[in-house]
């Protein structure tokens, strides 16, 4: 059996070698920014701070945060900090509830993005001679390409596959036999309903390893998937506003939450509510400071994470907590905070449903209504008297749990759409006349 690949030496070093790496490198990449891009320079200068201020990586707190808004109401390039004959590539969100954001990169940005995703990869348990099927869509979102272009830095073999086609995909999975899968976990499950359709046990593919991303999931789907395929399924975090995938990712050894890849990303961790920094351990909001970016550095980067900082385990770096909710897909349901991943963690105990879900949300009269439409797992068979139990256990679950009261309603095998990339999990029509 082959041996996975060597680590960087980097992985290994001392928290004072790490400490001092960031330090060094968060001064030039403050300059960086300071000195071009005039978003930035009007950001400091207003919030009266300057990069010669940065004695310490805890003088970081003093210089204001960066948001969607600013990307957004600089739209296309204006955070650009180097001349458009730099910009080797450009990405964008999918701007869904507004304008996209764009986010460039130069030759070097590219380079370090692709040996990033390799380090996750190589995390994730590669060894020499692995094929990976990428199923994340190509194209705009960074998900396709920064996968293949990592995958391809490691040295693997790459089947560039994308979103869409899941018979197809599934096809190809049979006969191209690959070791690793990168893709969404909702897509993943799709991918598992069509091998079951097709007469084929998930279990028995060639598929060793899932990197899964791109949407928040928790340890529960984990074991359920890991079950399911026979695999080991661990978790490669990221964002387009950051790099894109590869700014975080767990280790294969030990499953405990993505490590931090520190050497080119500063985290912090606020309090959502004030801003204030909190301790490692201490729960709230993700904060990233680009460490080597040249086309986009972004600063002090709110990511809508909600997640603690964690000692490293695998690796020197730091860990952070899986991420299983953000600040802005709280659902706020008759005063009580809930997030989709509550829900999935009590939908998940009970076996004879799927793990396939959606979250309504209607009013009635002033009151918020909250329907979960699941649907029914084929592997279980369940009778009619089984789904009228689970339904109602869940929805005791929800509101002795959670607080809030849910109609659930279970549908047909496949009557929730499937998504070829983001799960839509919550349809809110409250405001909606």
């Amino acid at each position: 059996m082959t041996t996975p690949l060597p680590l960087e030496p980097i992985e290994k070093a001392s928290r004072d070698e790490l400490a001092a790496l960031q330090l060094e490198r968060l001064k030039w990449s403050l300059n960086h920014a300071y000195q071009n891009s005039p978003v930035y320079r009007r950001k400091f200068d207003e919030a009266g701070v300057h990069p010669d201020d940065v004695k310490s990586l805890a003088d970081l707190a003093r210089f204001p945060f960066t948001t969607k808004k600013d990307l957004r109401d600089n739209y296309p390039f204006g955070m650009f900090a180097v001349p458009q004959d730099q910009i080797s590539r450009i990405h964008a969100s999918s701007g869904t509830t507004g304008k996209p954001t764009v986010v460039g990169y130069t030759a070097k940005d590219i380079d370090t993005w692709a040996n990033l995703v390799a380090r996750s990869i190589r995390a994730a348990g590669a060894r020499r001679g692995d094929k990976v099927h990428i199923s994340y869509g190509y194209g705009l979102f960074t998900g396709g390409l920064g996968a293949h272009y990592g995958a391809e830095r490691a040295g693997l073999t790459v089947i560039p596959f994308g979103g869409g086609q899941t018979e197809k995909q599934v096809q190809l999975i049979q006969d191209f036999r690959p070791d690793i899968i990168m893709v969404t976990p909702s897509y993943m499950l799709s991918i598992a309903d069509e091998l079951e359709r097709q007469g084929i046990d998930p279990a028995s593919t060639s598929l060793r390893i899932g990197i899964f991303g791109a949407e928040p999931w928790t340890n529960d789907m984990r074991s359920a998937i890991e079950k399911r395929m026979g695999i080991d399924a661990v978790d490669i975090y990221g964002l387009s506003e950051v790099i894109g995938p590869g700014v975080a990712s767990e280790c294969a050894e030990t499953k405990d939450g993505p490590t931090i890849w520190e050497d080119h990303f500063y985290p912090e961790i606020i309090d959502p509510i004030t801003g204030e920094p909190v301790a490692d351990g201490e729960f709230g909001e993700l904060v990233f400071t680009s460490l080597t970016k040249e086309a986009l550095p972004i600063i002090r980067y709110r990511t809508r994470d909600l997640t603690r900082l964690l000692p490293g385990t695998a690796r020197t770096m730091r860990r952070m907590e899986k991420i299983t909710g953000r600040s802005d897909d709280m659902m706020i349901i008759r005063g009580v905070n809930v997030f989709p991943t509550q829900i999935e963690e009590l939908l998940l105990k009970r076996h004879v449903l799927a793990p396939h879900y959606q979250i309504v949300l209607t009013k009635e009269g002033p009151l918020d209504v909250m329907t979960l439409n699941v649907e029914p797992c084929p592997e279980s068979a369940p009778d009619q008297a089984a789904l009228e139990s689970a339904k109602g256990a869940l929805a005791y679950d929800i509101k002795a749990l959670i607080g809030v009261s849910a109609i659930v309603n279970v549908l047909g095998v496949n009557g929730i759409e499937r998504s070829v990339g983001k799960a839509r999990r919550v349809v809110d029509r409250r405001n909606l006349a």
